[in-house]
């Protein structure tokens, strides 16, 4: 039995619409690691999970002043501010992109009085040469998504809308890290401006102490010249780190979304013994997916991809139904009148015939776009990686350093505890004391930076893992990091 041809023509539309020029989608392959990070940890390929949530990393550190900080980032930061609103210009073109799903449907009137010409081809002796037109109409024009270029354009926008989001989150762990890091690198600047300034103390008594000796005659010149010599460093090293503090500061402050005039964090010395927070590194492969530059790049390939069917898709004929309905009369009294009425509705196709190579270099272009964001994804995963590594690495070198660091102050302590004790009794010139004063106020200073580093190197580490935490990270203490998500 034959179907109505009527019958078959929804179908038929639907198998058409269906159709998409898109090529299948799947994620890029990526370089895989080996079965486990050089450093510790087992890990496999990277599949972005963004999504999860990620809670107050930052609050490990245990800091009431550094959470503080991070609140007022998360609100104030202008580089955060112009980030959303890249993400909400996204999500309009997004919208923007699903208005070619529905038919656009416009009206409008006009009312005109004209008069036609006595040598016009459309002259007719019968019908007046003046006449008026009242027209009240609305268009409807609609593209039948046969090819797909619609749905692959909204396809594009959408990923590009999920690339934006996991950009801004992108963002704000990067200002997250680098204000943790900042804030942690400048309690240790305290602590060392502490240390200058004993330092400084220290010095001035000796230099006072070897002029005293000097007038009674009981010190060489040499010796005066060289406390004096050894103060005026202390002074200089002291003036500099000044310099940093107030820079870091200032540094702070942009972040925090304050002005650097008038911004001011109190002096905070960190303890020597302080230590990051301990991290296993026996993490599972979950935390590198969530890193969202990860997940930006992916997104970033889908959209790609979508391209690639939106450019195949000029190569076909472009089919639209358009209609008109209104009401057209050559009086106002009889314009709204049944009589007035008219309509017409009817599909249209439009073929490019010519175009001087415009759509294949279109589809080339679409293709190479395509291929640059599969080197982006995996110049990304590759990254991730290394950002894992280096700073597992440098947390076990500088574990190693740190255990060095406090073994040399410990020794340059006795050295210099028995350079005095030569020196006053008469054994051994100033300068091995002096020498023994520097290398002792190295040896901390080394202690200090080995210990900023060590800090560094954690809030970069959990800023490589995207930021996220699995439960039972443990403090130095042994116990479960307070606010830890």
């Amino acid at each position: 039995m034959k179907r109505p041809l009527g019958a078959l023509l929804p179908a038929l539309g639907a198998a058409l619409a269906a159709c998409s020029l898109a090529p299948d989608y799947r994620v890029p392959d990526s370089p895989a690691p080996a079965p486990a990070f050089q450093e510790g940890g087992d890990w496999k390929q990277a599949q972005p999970a963004d999504s999860l949530p990620r809670g107050s990393w930052w609050t490990i550190y245990q800091d009431a002043r550094l959470d503080g900080l991070e609140d007022q980032a998360g609100n104030a930061n202008q580089d955060l501010k112009a980030a959303f609103a890249q993400l909400q210009q996204a999500r309009a073109e997004a919208r923007i992109a699903r208005v070619a799903y529905f038919p656009a449907i416009t009206a409008g009137s006009t009312v005109t009085r004209s008069r036609t010409s006595a040598n016009a081809p459309t002259y007719s002796p019968t019908k007046p040469i003046i006449a008026n037109d009242f027209t009240l109409d609305a268009d409807l024009s609609y593209e039948i998504d046969v090819w797909g270029r619609v749905r692959n354009t909204v396809a594009a926008a959408r990923a590009g809308e999920q690339a934006s989001a996991a950009d801004l989150v992108t963002l704000d762990l990067s200002i997250r890290a680098e204000l943790a890091s900042d804030y942690l690198t400048l309690r240790s600047i305290d602590a060392q401006q502490d240390l200058f300034d004993r330092t400084v103390e220290d010095y001035a008594r000796a230099l006072q102490l070897e002029q005293n000796l000097y007038a009674g005659g009981a010190a060489a010149l040499t010796d005066v010249a060289q406390a004096e010599a050894q103060l005026e460093t202390a002074r200089t090293l002291a003036a500099d780190n000044h310099l940093k503090r107030a820079q870091l500061e200032h540094a702070i402050a942009v972040l925090v979304g304050q002005p650097a005039t008038g911004f001011r964090l109190e002096p905070q010395p960190l303890p020597l013994d302080t230590l990051p927070p301990v991290i296993d590194p026996g993490l599972p492969s979950a935390l590198l997916e969530r890193r969202p530059d990860v997940a930006a790049a992916e997104r970033r390939v889908v959209a790609a991809n979508a391209g690639i069917g939106v450019a195949r898709a000029a190569y076909f004929p472009v089919f639209s139904l358009t209609g008109a309905a209104g009401f057209e009369s050559t009086g106002a009294g009889s314009w709204i009148e049944a009589p007035s009425r008219m309509w017409s509705i009817g599909p249209s196709a439009l073929l490019t015939v010519f175009d001087a190579g415009l759509h294949r270099a279109q589809s080339e272009q679409a293709h190479a776009a395509y291929d640059e964001q599969v080197a982006d994804y995996r110049g990304t995963v590759l990254r991730a990686y290394q950002e894992v590594e280096d700073n597992l690495a440098a947390l076990r070198q500088l574990d190693l350093e740190s255990h060095s660091a406090a073994a040399a102050v410990t020794a340059t302590r006795k050295e210099l505890q028995q350079a005095n004790f030569r020196y006053k009794g008469g054994v051994a010139t100033y300068l091995e004391v002096v020498t023994a004063e520097n290398a002792s106020l190295q040896a901390q200073l080394s202690s200090h930076d080995i210990q900023t580093r060590q800090l560094t190197a954690n809030v970069l580490l959990v800023k490589a893992l995207g930021g996220g935490w699995r439960q039972g990270m443990a403090t130095p203490g042994g116990g479960a990091a307070a606010g830890a998500p």
